[in-house]
């Protein structure tokens, strides 16, 4: 130990190391209700990736982080690809520092599921640009986040709390038409911690499809 005081991004940091270790001990993921509150830690996770990578929420710290859940079958979330709106908020995120992990909860044999193959080949044909797709197969990670639809959208800040949950814009339809003049709420979000402000709108209701959890 150096001595220095503890800030309030240690402290949350070391909340979720703890919780991390307990998760694994007991051999579960949080509850949604336990762990995913706004303002709260966000819920840790180690998920394997398209490209074999075991990628953990922890080797982020100290950088904002999207989260995408995502089921490419369905219409709404075939709305923003298709359109290339989701597309260019990646990168958007990216050019800006964000870390955008896209996360696929759909279990083998539902609608959305792919393999690794498919989904490397699916984020190239797209032009999609997460710094991540991981693989969520069991559902842990979903339900500690309370993940119910594709698209289901999250925003962690640099300390790692949780700071946006819910839809990605107030237009929940599968028209593309609707995104002209839609609020999306994550690229607000995200505006609005790079500036040091305040997230003015910390939650919204998903929309989407119902997320293909194993049983």
């Amino acid at each position: 130990m150096t001595g220095r005081p503890l800030t309030r991004r240690d402290a949350l940091w070391l909340t979720l190391a703890l919780a991390a270790g307990v998760a694994a001990l007991c051999g579960h993921a949080p509850t949604a209700d336990a762990a995913a509150a706004i303002g709260a830690p966000a819920p840790p996770f180690t998920l394997v990736s398209a490209d074999g990578r075991q990628v953990s929420l922890a080797d982020f710290r100290g950088r904002t982080v999207v989260l995408e859940w995502t089921n490419h079958e369905c219409p709404f979330v075939r709305k923003h690809y298709g359109a290339g709106a989701m597309q260019k908020l990646q990168k958007e995120a990216r050019d800006a520092g964000v870390v955008w992990l896209t996360i696929i909860s759909s279990a083998p044999g539902e609608q959305g599921h792919v393999t690794p193959e498919e989904a490397r080949r699916l984020t190239v044909s797209r032009g999609a640009a997460p710094a991540a797709v991981l693989f969520d197969e069991t559902g842990r990670t979903g339900r500690a986040y309370g993940a119910k639809t594709t698209p289901h959208m999250y925003v962690i800040g640099p300390d790692g709390a949780l700071l946006y949950a819910g839809g990605i814009d107030d237009r929940p339809g599968t028209d593309p038409a609707e995104l002209a003049g839609a609020r999306n709420h994550v690229r607000e979000a995200l505006a609005e911690i790079a500036a040091g402000k305040p997230v003015s709108v910390r939650q919204s209701r998903p929309y989407g499809c119902a997320i293909k959890y194993a049983s």
